[in-house]
């Protein structure tokens, strides 16, 4: 049975409909390629804090050293591009916070870190840099018969004995480093090619500086925890001496001010939160990052040397623990503002209802004294109508005997007595209850 008549392959081009970030979805895997390297190379890596929103104008310096060079620049809203300058190449990326400037260019016959790769760059582009460095490292990728990967020649290099290195990647190669800052204001990689591919040397290089770039951006927010230390410690020393207060509060007022209080130490709190919140974050994101790195290197100990993996253990990972635990006490501290503020809160309420309930038994005695009194009023209404209704009809039996009529004026207003009082009394009665009604 024929279902339908089939078309070229081709045809599904026009029949079927894309989504609209397809594309941009199927790229993403594709983004920030590891570069294809040749030993020998010297690397030059800045990482520039620029801030969120930087990018536009990134793009554009970038568009001027392309222009200078001839080369095409990167393409509009791009976040990451590669440039071929000539004798050099630069490649950037662009992330939430910071951006990455790598520097590659072959190895020339100086000194690995007196000729660096920065070198090529040109002094008055590189001066409007935008963004602050935060990272900057130059790494030298060497062969593994080259002196400066020799004991003598790192210590040369380095300036010192007290450096980390390891075997990585399948041990097809090796690298040590100082995590430090020397004179130039960069700190110093070497890395001894033993089989490299150049896409293996691409990736390895790509990681050792992604590794130094996130830490020192997950070591951003040791700093803001140690300052707020003193607050946190102070706000909670002030919580303890309101919570021992709400115990003592001796009435409404005292409640009142303990309320205030108790708000403002919850201001003050969320304060510190908005303050730091982002930075805690973000430092156990890119905490993350290093430890994937890390394990993506595969890294295994030179005898006699610690490893990175060690470092890190000893150094990152305390300052990252140090501002978990900050962010800790302080959801903590949050939380126990909000407890104390529930039971102060639950004191007042059941004051008010307690003086809720006393002022309606108050109303209630009030209503019932209304009542009496009305009732007392009603009776005394009934007695002077009634009193003036056998004035009226005493008055009326004097006019008849006057006229010759056998009336006795006294009997005749004592006989109207019972009848004048039930007439008064039934008026009343149905005058109230209309009344009642209305309302």
């Amino acid at each position: 049975m024929s279902i339908g008549t089939l078309g070229p392959p081709a045809s599904a081009l026009t029949v079927l409909r894309d989504h609209a970030l397809r594309d941009l979805l199927t790229n993403e895997v594709h983004a920030r390629p590891h570069e294809r390297l040749q030993t020998p190379l010297r690397v030059t890596h800045l990482a520039m804090l620029s801030g969120e929103g930087a990018d536009e104008a990134e793009r554009r310096h970038l568009a001027r050293l392309c222009s200078r060079a001839g080369a095409p620049p990167p393409p509009d809203e791009a976040t990451h591009h590669s440039a071929d300058l000539g004798p050099f190449r630069l490649k950037w990326e662009r992330h939430t916070e910071f951006s990455t400037w790598t520097v590659f260019r072959p190895d020339p016959a100086g000194a690995a870190f007196s000729d660096t790769a920065i070198a090529a760059l040109p002094v008055d582009w590189l001066a409007e840099l935008p963004g602050e460095r935060l990272v900057g490292i130059h790494l030298a990728l060497v062969p593994r018969d080259s002196t400066l990967a020799s004991p003598e020649g790192l210590v040369g290099a380095f300036g010192t004995d007290s450096f980390v290195g390891s075997v990585v990647s399948g041990e097809a190669a090796r690298f040590w480093t100082d995590f430090r800052i020397h004179g130039d204001g960069f700190s110093r990689v070497v890395l001894a090619d033993f089989h490299l591919s150049p896409r293996q040397a691409g990736r390895t290089v790509q990681r050792i500086l992604e590794i130094e770039t996130y830490r020192m951006m997950a070591l951003l927010a040791l700093p803001p925890a140690r300052s707020v230390l003193p607050r946190i410690s102070g706000i909670e020393a002030e919580l303890a001496a309101l919570t021992q207060r709400t115990a003592t509060a001796a009435g409404h007022e005292d409640e009142q001010a303990l309320l205030r209080a108790l708000t403002r130490l919850a201001a003050a709190a969320e304060q510190i939160a908005a303050e730091t919140s982002y930075r805690f974050s973000a430092a156990r994101a890119y905490s993350d990052l290093v430890d994937r790195r890390m394990s993506e290197l595969r890294e295994s100990r030179i005898e006699g040397l610690q490893t990175l993996g060690e470092f890190m253990a000893r150094r990152l990972q305390p300052a990252i623990r140090t501002c978990e635990a900050v962010a800790g006490r302080l959801e903590a501290l949050s939380a126990r503002i909000a407890r104390a503020s529930n039971l102060l809160r639950t004191r007042v309420d059941l004051a008010l209802e307690s003086q809720n309930r006393d002022l309606l038994q108050s109303m209630d005695r009030r209503a019932q004294l209304q009542l009496r009194l009305q009732e007392t009023v009603e009776g005394l209404s009934v007695v002077a109508i009634s009193y003036y209704l056998l004035g009226l009809v005493g008055y009326a039996a004097k006019g008849l005997k006057a006229a010759g009529a056998a009336v006795d004026p006294d009997i005749a207003a004592a006989a109207a007595i019972p009848v004048v009082l039930a007439l008064v009394w039934t008026g009343v009665r149905r005058l109230r209850r209309a009344l009642a009604g209305r309302h």
